[in-house]
């Protein structure tokens, strides 16, 4: 698997995962409902595609955010 993304694009998007962690854990709007699950599944995937640096919605689009790829 090519890599797609850029160390920018892998650094906000272990960001915005910590958030939607933090978000899910932490602040009680969004209780242990739906929003809970949706938001622990964003960071997964968010987590997941920064480790691999590889994202299949860039692939499917033909988007790449590395300089050397």
């Amino acid at each position: 698997m090519t890599r797609n993304m850029g160390i920018v694009d892998r650094a906000l998007r272990v960001i915005a995962a910590a958030l939607l962690i933090y978000a899910a854990l932490v602040l009680p709007m969004l209780g242990h409902g739906i929003l809970h699950w949706l938001a622990l599944a964003v960071a997964a995937i968010f987590l997941l595609t920064s480790v691999v640096g590889n994202c299949p919605l860039y692939s499917l689009v033909g988007l790449k955010t590395c300089r050397d790829c």
